[in-house]
Order: structure tokens, then sequence, then C-alpha cells
């Protein structure tokens, strides 16, 4: 079982830690603390890894090539395409914090409740949407542009 701690408690005990305890909190928190030069990487493969998906079933379901996936998440290629990230989250059944946490340590624009699209795509994702091909209908139903696809020229 997870001892990994969310953000919100995270930001409570650092307000009550002196410059004294940082060795303590880094130790104590080790599981929950993100580490290395590439924080999504290790985001995604730990938030994948804990819905005990595979990586190859995330990149069938987000209608990503496994090569281009891969590169993807190891953070060998970037990405300009916020849907191509979207995607992947979306593949791997990612709830809504998590998708957010993932677009964040990708650097990319949260999804916003106050653009149509964003708000349709948090929809599907916090009612439990997690095909490509769904989400799509739903955004055509809307007259919304579909979630792009991915490609390694981008």
């Amino acid at each position: 079982m997870s001892n990994e701690k969310t953000t919100g408690t995270l930001t409570d005990i650092l307000k009550n830690t002196s410059g004294d305890k940082i060795d303590e909190y880094l130790e104590e928190n080790a599981e929950s603390l993100i580490n290395g030069a590439k924080p999504f990487a290790e985001y995604m493969r730990r938030t994948i890894k804990g819905k005990g998906l595979l990586k190859q079933t995330v990149f069938l379901n987000a209608d990503i090539s496994e090569g281009y996936g891969y590169k993807l998440l190891s953070e060998e290629k970037r990405t300009r395409k916020r849907d191509v990230i979207l995607r992947l989250c979306i593949g791997a059944g990612f709830g809504l914090k998590e998708t957010q946490k993932a677009l964040e340590l990708y650097k990319m624009p949260s999804l916003y409740p106050k653009d149509r699209r964003d708000a349709v795509i948090m929809i599907a994702v916090n009612t439990g949407i997690h095909e490509i091909s769904k989400v799509n209908d739903l955004l055509d139903q809307y007259g919304m542009e579909k979630l792009e696809q991915a490609s390694m020229i981008d």
C-alpha cells in the first residue's frame, strides 16, 4: 500500500518544517516526492504502474504508436501538442487531478473550466470516459475539435 501524500498534505507539513528539518522531511516523504530531472516521466511511470496498467495498453487506448509513446513517457521526445498528453492521460484512465498534474509537469496549460472544449474534456474525465473515441464523439457532438492525433513530427 502506498504512503504517498497529497500536495495539500505536503504543503501543510512544509508550513511547519524548519530549515534544520529538511533532511527529515525529504526522508519521511520520499515516496511522495518527485526526484530527478524528468518529473513528468517519473510521475507517469508511477501513476500508470499504480493503476496496474502496462504502457502498451495505455498507448493502445490513447491511439499513440508504441515507439512514440515510449519516447514521450521517457521524455526522450517532446510534443508541443497538449492533446497528445491528454490522450495519454485519458488512455491511462487518469482522473482530473492526475491529468492536471501530468499537464503541469509537462509544462502544458491545465484544463481550464471556462474554456468550452476543456470543460467538455473535464466532464468526460470526471465521468469515467477513458476511451479516445468516446471523448472525440462528445467533442464532435458539441461542434468542437476532436483530440489531435499524435505524430512523431509535430
